[in-house]
């Protein structure tokens, strides 16, 4: 080997050394940069020359790549760990929002309030406490039914908020990520290494996986596709995005989801940020929000068709309806499917009918008489329809043509009853629900949490609190508290044999059960994602330590290069010399 070739080999061993002293700088550098992966110098003897002995000598050495230490298996299994952990973080922090907005565990709840209104019955059925009281318990009950719904409203649109961010966050990290993969796919061309780009593509893939569950097939230098599900979001340097997608069902109910920005199509997202806003928003808040609304509803019509045949003092003068009539719903059957007035009211009547007592106050005499509702569903020649049904102008003129008493439809379309001079009327046993359904002596207004409200002139008169019925023709003073008293807990047809507190105790207990469930799955879901964190950095983490002995034995491999040029440069002063 000349002095020429040896000089070579110490030119290599500077080069080889110099470029591995600056990947232990950088890995050094770089020990705490999120996702970055350590970098390890390749080095490989350069190939042999021969000498005149016809032996092998190597030519040096060189450095042939410096790579990323990382696991592709482990970095996928992280990809859907941070994902799930972000989902269960993130409905449990929901759930804990619901159960202060519900409040079951103190006093201010909806269980405490129905139980005080239909306590307020109790006593004013023993006359322990006034008409006005309940009346005021009444008003107490619906205004909190309202707040609960408009507090849960606020959450869904919280939801839909956080879900439009979350999105809007998705949409700049798959925009970079396809950028990414057009640098690297330069780069790594035109034969330049680009870890550091890598890195930055895989962080930026693990803050994304945070928003949805994402699948990653990596096309090697042509970058890599990001799909969710078995869609792409993400195809090498194009950018497909993502948009929050809005339905309205046939119940005028809005459904949110998430689909492509290009092509609309729809993706099944379960997991991360953006799953949990899909999931409590459409899941277990609007499910709140129907079970109020169903609590709602059954309130005033239960209560309704008690009070509306239940007696104050000796009878009413005037009584005006709460459902208005249009002029054309007002001759159509009462279960007539085009009859817009009976649409979304708490509960419709049915084939049955109510009596009329009729009291001549100078003399107490009575007189009673059935108004029939036929509701069956079947015309007088026998055929299916509803064309011999009962209307509300039926009910009308069957009114107004008992003596003592009128009834007409006022400017606003609601049936209006009044007593003549010198009488007074009421009503019992209804079947039907027929005065239930038209708002006749209601207790409570409206058709679900949103409108529930007490009657406006029973909240400014309680005298016309209907406690009293008749039973059997007698009067029995506290027969409609009675029988109010019973409802909170009766078994009722209309919710599949629960009671109105059984509902929302179920319901409490549903969300009580998914919160406890979710604060174990956040707790469980983190420790899955911080162990698979750990075993990443045990491969890609950097460890000073080792970088250290790695930089020390680069410099030494330096020192010992330099110093094998000097001695050849030595050696060639001696050979010159002589010559």
């Amino acid at each position: 080997m000349s002095l020429t070739n040896a000089l070579h080999i110490g030119r290599t061993g500077l080069t080889a050394s110099q470029i591995a002293i600056q990947v232990a700088g950088n890995n050094m550098a770089n020990a705490a940069t999120p996702g970055y992966s350590r970098q390890i110098t390749r080095i490989a003897p350069l190939r042999a020359g021969t000498t005149s002995l016809q032996s092998s000598i190597g030519a040096g050495a060189q450095v042939t790549a410096v790579q990323r230490q990382m696991d592709s298996a482990i970095q996928a299994r992280l990809w859907g760990a941070t994902a799930d952990d972000a989902r269960q973080n993130a409905l449990a922090g929901v759930y804990s929002q619901i159960e202060s907005i519900l409040g079951e565990l103190g006093t201010n709840d909806l269980s405490s309030e129905l139980s005080s209104f239909f306590s307020a019955w109790s006593e004013r059925a023993n006359q322990t406490r006034s008409s006005a009281s309940v009346v005021q318990l009444g008003d107490q009950l619906a205004n909190f039914v309202q707040r609960l719904r408009s507090d849960l409203v606020d959450q869904s649109r919280q939801s839909d908020r956080t879900l439009s961010a979350a999105v809007e966050g998705a949409n700049s990290l798959i925009e970079q990520i396809a950028h990414l993969n057009g640098e690297i796919s330069g780069a790594e061309i035109s034969g330049q290494e680009a870890n550091v780009l890598r890195d930055q593509r895989d962080q930026l893939i693990t803050n994304l996986s945070a928003y949805m569950e994402v699948s990653v097939v990596d096309r090697g230098s042509q970058g890599v596709d990001v799909l969710v599900g078995s869609t792409p979001v993400v195809l090498g340097a194009l950018a497909r995005g993502v948009q929050v997608k809005r339905t309205v069902d046939a119940d005028g109910n809005t459904h949110v989801g998430v689909e492509t920005a290009a092509g609309q199509t729809e993706l099944t997202v379960t997991s991360g940020q953006i799953g949990a806003a899909i999931a409590s928003r459409d899941g277990t808040i609007e499910n709140l929000i129907a079970k109020v609304d169903d609590i709602a509803r059954q309130l005033i019509w239960q209560v309704n068709r008690l009070h509306s045949t239940g007696v104050a003092g000796n009878g009413f003068t005037n009584l005006a309806g709460a459902t208005a009539f249009g002029t054309a719903d007002r001759t159509l059957a009462l279960n007539d499917s085009t009859n817009s007035a009976m649409v979304g009211l708490p509960g419709q009547p049915t084939n049955g009918g109510f009596v009329v007592r009729v009291r001549q106050n100078a003399t107490g005499a009575m007189t009673t008489v059935r108004v029939d509702v036929d509701l069956d569903g079947i015309t007088n020649a026998g055929t299916q329809g509803t064309d011999d049904d009962t209307s509300a102008e039926s009910i009308r003129a069957q009114l107004n043509a008992i003596a003592g008493v009128s009834a007409s439809f006022n400017a606003e379309g609601k049936l209006v009853v009044s007593a003549d001079e010198g009488f007074t009327f009421s009503f019992e046993d209804d079947t039907s629900g027929a005065l239930a359904a038209l708002g006749v002596n209601s207790f409570f207004n409206g058709t679900d949490g949103a409108s529930l409200a007490v009657r406006s002139d029973l909240k400014g008169d309680a005298s016309k609190l209907a406690a009293g019925r008749y039973v059997n023709g007698q009067l029995v003073e506290n027969g409609t508290a009675l029988q109010l008293a019973q409802v909170q807990d009766a078994p009722l047809e209309s919710l599949a044999g629960q009671s109105l507190a059984g509902l929302w105790r179920d319901a409490v207990q549903e969300v009580g059960g998914k919160s406890a469930g979710a604060a174990s799955a956040a707790s469980a879901s983190t420790l899955v994602r911080e162990s698979l964190e750990s075993q990443r950095a045990a491969i890609s983490g950097v460890s000073l330590d080792e970088e250290s002995v790695n930089l020390l034995q680069y410099q030494r491999q330096y020192q010992a290069s330099a110093r094998l040029i000097t001695v050849v440069d030595e050696l060639t002063q001696v050979l010159i010399g002589l010559v």
